[in-house]
């Protein structure tokens, strides 16, 4: 059988057992259904109560869980396609490639800018309400969802210059460099990658070390906040392994040959899968606001629906 490993593009081909198939479907769809049913319910907690849609930091963070289930929705659907359809339209597959790269590149972004707002209401106070508005921070993730945009649709029309329109209505397997293969866009990602990591690590650990100076001398929430930016820079250090996953992927395929399907499904579970279960964490468990009315719908003392 021929199946495969998801990254944070696409998908990667390779000779599995049945069994071993069938293994990594069900834990990929279980572990999805979990996510989002988490997600759902923070989701539904967050629309219910003015206190949580009123401030830009909540707003920021409900952003990044749909996102995030965008995101695990459209790996799941690429992975699952990968072991049983395997080839398909070129037209269809560069939509759910577009739609990965804009949510999995979305990610980093949206933490820099939670880091921010941690770093404007520690250390900045006074300030906050003016600089954090509901306005901005939705003209905020406005920018955020533009410059993604801007990065990734740059593949599609450098394809559609280079590529003749038949391409368009071949069978392909599911891969960004299968429906985007110009050389030129491999130059153009590194570039942008690289201007990303340099802009996001810099907020962040900007944001961090004044946070950390700050809980030096400061409240209880300062310090809390340290911690959350800590659990910003996990997560991040998992979402930015999408960034050089070429290399990883050279990597694991030199140090791994024999199980190499078993080393790609376990990159695509730690990068892929396991950021986007440490937002409900941040927020979700550690914010005591935010639990104290999640534990309703949570496990269903009240609806969901």
């Amino acid at each position: 059988m021929n199946v495969s490993s998801v990254n944070a593009t696409g998908i990667v081909g390779y000779a599995d057992s049945f069994s071993k198939a069938v293994t990594k479907n069900v834990i990929v769809v279980v572990l999805g259904i979990f996510i989002t049913y988490i997600n759902a319910s923070l989701i539904h907690t967050f629309s219910k109560h003015q206190i949580f849609y009123m401030n830009p930091r909540y707003i920021l963070f409900i952003h990044l869980v749909i996102n995030d289930m965008i995101q695990v929705s459209l790996t799941i659907i690429l992975f699952v396609i990968s072991y049983t359809i395997y080839r398909i339209n070129v037209s269809v597959c560069s939509v759910f490639i577009l739609l990965a790269l804009f949510t999995t590149e979305n990610t980093p972004l949206n933490l820099a800018c939670m880091a921010a707002e941690c770093y404007i209401a520690v250390c900045m106070p006074l300030r906050h309400i003016e600089i954090c508005t509901i306005k901005r921070t939705l003209m905020l993730i406005g920018l955020i969802w533009t410059t993604t945009m801007l990065s990734v649709i740059s593949d599609l029309f450098i394809t559609l210059t280079t590529q003749p329109l038949d391409f368009f209505h071949s069978q392909v397997f599911c891969l960004r460099q299968n429906v985007f293969p110009s050389p030129l866009i491999i130059k153009k990602r590194d570039i942008t990658y690289s201007v990303f990591l340099v802009i996001v690590w810099g907020t962040i650990l900007y944001t961090y070390f004044r946070i950390l100076f700050a809980a030096k001398t400061a409240s209880k929430d300062a310090k809390k906040a340290r911690n959350t930016i800590l659990l910003h820079v996990f997560q991040l250090l998992l979402c930015m392994a999408t960034y050089v996953a070429p290399q990883l992927l050279d990597i694991l395929r030199q140090w791994f040959p024999k199980n190499h399907t078993d080393s790609l499904f376990a990159y695509y579970i730690i990068v892929q899968i396991l950021p986007r279960s440490v937002s409900p964490i941040i927020y979700g468990i550690r914010d005591n606001t935010f639990r104290k009315y999640l534990k309703r719908y949570l496990f269903c003392k009240d609806s969901i629906l």
